[in-house]
């Protein structure tokens, strides 16, 4: 990992921290229950609105069953279309860095 810790490290950054439609701390929120849901211990999982829960729960841990009407009824609820790519990213991003951490800790032989 350490060879491409700063590629993630900007990648993180940019999706958690960079200009969008939604709060920082919202994806922040989303990307740490998607990584807690993934096996991350320790990930501080902020409020998460409860409209947009299952929605991210569904993304971390069964994204491949993720279906327009997941997506239509997150914009039924007000959400744009370019917050619901927010969240996803955000969700795919917390799945796939507990999943990085996972395998990493055993290609070293132990455990996270």
């Amino acid at each position: 990992m350490d060879r491409y810790a700063f590629l993630v490290e900007r990648l993180e950054a940019a999706i958690l921290k960079g200009k969008g439609v939604t709060d920082p701390t919202l994806r922040r929120a989303v990307e740490a229950r998607s990584a807690q849901l993934g096996g991350r211990s320790g990930a501080a999982v902020g409020e998460l609105p409860a409209d947009l829960r299952a929605y991210v729960d569904k993304v971390a841990l069964h994204a491949y069953k993720v279906t327009d009407e997941d997506v239509a009824a997150l914009l039924a609820a007000g959400y744009s279309e370019d917050a619901v790519f927010e969240v996803t990213v955000s969700a795919a991003l917390g799945a796939a860095a507990s999943r990085l951490e996972i395998g990493l800790a055993a290609l070293k032989g132990g455990s996270r």
